[in-house]
């Protein structure tokens, strides 16, 4: 009971809720796009690139804060615990984008081929693809204090994930799009992860180190990046609200697209879990480096794949949908799985 007040308490009311606040937006931006359609009217006309302004400038507020938590000079110890990192990166990105679209494929195009016309599965395997090519960066560090992970480690597994991000994430997006079928604009693609990726955490690096250099890192870790917690949630919410209202027509006309889309996701959520958890048992990797590793890979960078469907495909796009049924499933599921990792810590007290 203990433990569990203490994990309750690691993590805040918007992160432990977020389903709920995540079908509020829902119930919000879809009466928004029925009674006052006017305003994605509006909204649609701000675009460069055929990347909407209004929702980039949220996305960025929300994406920002997290590159601000990301220390590359930590990356130097990543030598002392070679093994979980060469997992990891192993699982997250030559297994999972790939695991995704062929099981996104199979659901889609196979499975639910009576309910959803051949148009809109392919753009719903594109928004799974976009998840699947975007292991989590943020919301790693609540998985992993959850589970007592080795926060040190952790950090360096973000780290050097954030760097992955900048040279595979379009290739790797614009060659599983290629073979769905899914024509990818190039410069879209690039202008997405310039917009997204590079220029937060660019900024992210400067912030962090000017802030550092005057206050000292105390201040930086315990005062300053929580007065961006606030912002980061509200930019979430209305960038929900605005999806939805562009979404609200389809979601109308079909409710049980949430659930279709859903499907893959979670399975493709506890396959890489399972499959990167043994990977590090098999491996005989310490809990507190076995149980982040596990959740990197299972979890996503919903923020960064929202944007870019959003650039891509556009608001009212199936793609773009997708992405938000992941915001949508992850919280339970992520939860579900730090319960199981916890109860089976003891499988990691090697002799």
């Amino acid at each position: 009971m203990e433990k569990e007040s203490k994990q309750q308490a690691a993590i805040s009311i918007f992160e432990r809720y977020l389903t709920v606040w995540v079908l509020l937006c829902m119930a919000i931006g879809v009466m928004i796009g029925q009674f006052i359609p006017w305003i994605p009217d509006v909204l649609s006309r701000f675009e460069y690139y055929q990347v909407s302004i209004p929702t980039a400038i949220l996305i960025w507020i929300m994406i920002f804060p997290m590159m601000l938590k990301i220390d590359f000079s930590s990356i130097v110890d990543a030598t002392k615990k070679p093994k979980g990192l060469l997992l990891t990166t192993t699982i997250n990105w030559a297994v999972k984008p790939f695991t995704m679209f062929l099981i996104a494929s199979f659901f889609f195009l196979f499975v639910f081929n009576g309910f959803i016309e051949e148009g809109l599965a392919r753009e719903y395997i594109a928004g799974a693809v976009l998840l699947g090519a975007a292991p989590c960066t943020a919301m790693v560090f609540v998985w992993s204090k959850l589970t007592n992970g080795d926060p040190a480690y952790t950090l360096v597994q973000v780290s050097i994930n954030d760097i992955i991000i900048l040279v595979l994430f379009a290739p790797i997006v614009a060659l599983l799009l290629g073979v769905g079928n899914v024509v990818v604009p190039w410069n879209t693609l690039i202008l997405s992860t310039i917009l997204f990726v590079v220029v937060p955490l660019v900024l992210g690096i400067v912030v962090r180190k000017l802030v550092v250099s005057k206050k000292g890192e105390t201040y930086f870790e315990k005062n300053f990046i929580s007065k961006f917690d606030r912002v980061t949630m509200i930019g979430l919410l209305l960038t929900l609200i605005i999806i939805f209202s562009f979404q609200g027509e389809r979601i109308v006309q079909n409710p049980i697209h949430i659930l279709l889309i859903s499907i893959p996701l979670i399975l493709q959520t506890f396959i890489i879990f399972g499959v990167t958890y043994f990977g590090a048992y098999a491996c005989r990797l310490p809990y507190n480096i076995a149980a982040p590793s596990a959740m990197i890979g299972a979890s996503n960078f919903f923020e960064l794949s929202v944007a870019v469907a959003i650039s891509l495909f556009g608001l009212n796009s199936g793609a773009t949908l997708a992405t938000v049924v992941g915001v949508l499933v992850e919280v339970p599921i992520m939860l579900l799985l730090v319960k199981i990792a916890n109860r089976t810590q003891k499988w990691f007290d090697f002799k």
